[in-house]
């Protein structure tokens, strides 16, 4: 007959357990027995500090400035007051009224005169009331007396044009002047002025719209005005 063993009286069966928590135990104490200190007991003096005594300071000794003395009081008023005679005469200025009694005779003043400067006005020459008229236009309403002037200025440009300067200058093809002059308020020519492919041209033109003779002056609102006044010149040149 075999005798069996009770599991729980097996006394083996947690040895590892024990062990393991026996060295950590054993690990614990060592490390603990090597870094225990133990200090002599002494008396130490860490000195005492004597509130009593005092520090005993050195002032140094330094020069006193001497502050100057007050200044002395202003001398007294005197009692008796001098006059003084002023050896120099002055004259007194006396001023007059200006203003007049019934005794003073008062003057007239004439009126005066103010001339009246007129300005020289330009209406242009499609809007005037009553164009220059060109000798020979005198009669029709004012837009046959229009057409007319532009077909005299037109016929007395091509009279009068020098049209072969063109060649002699080097010029070919067509060319185109424009000019630009005002009929003043006495019908005279003025202000002629003339663009061109040529300064030669440009002369040449001025000097035909120099030549145009005088005109019965254009009238705005009745008054005689000046009217500036633009003139193609075209012509081509034969080759």
């Amino acid at each position: 007959m075999e005798l069996k063993k009770n599991p729980k009286a097996n006394v083996g069966r947690n040895s590892s357990l024990y062990f393991a928590i026996g060295l950590a135990l054993m690990l614990f104490l060592t490390n603990y027995a090597i870094n225990y200190k133990t200090y002599d007991k002494s008396a130490i003096d860490i000195g005492q500090l004597n509130l009593d005594e005092e520090l005993e300071e050195e002032i140094p000794i330094t020069e006193q400035l001497q502050t100057p003395p007050p200044p002395p009081p202003p001398p007294a008023a005197p009692e008796q007051i001098e006059v003084v005679e002023d050896e120099v005469e002055v004259e007194e200025t006396v001023i007059e009224s200006t203003e007049s009694d019934q005794d003073t005779e008062i003057v007239e003043v004439e009126d005066v005169a103010v001339e009246e400067i007129e300005e020289d006005e330009e209406v242009p020459f499609a809007v005037i009331e009553n164009v220059p008229v060109f000798p020979g236009c005198e009669s029709g309403n004012n837009d046959a007396k229009k057409a007319c002037m532009s077909k005299k200025i037109s016929d007395f440009v091509n009279k009068k044009f020098n049209t072969e300067l063109a060649s002699e200058l080097g010029l070919s093809g067509r060319q185109r002047i424009n000019v630009i002059f005002k009929i003043d308020k006495t019908g005279n020519i003025t202000g002629i002025r003339a663009r061109a492919p040529h300064p030669g041209l440009e002369k040449e033109a001025a000097r035909v719209i120099g030549l145009l003779p005088q005109m019965k002056p254009g009238k705005q609102r009745g008054k005689p005005v000046t009217v500036p006044y633009s003139l193609p010149i075209i012509f081509q040149v034969q080759d």
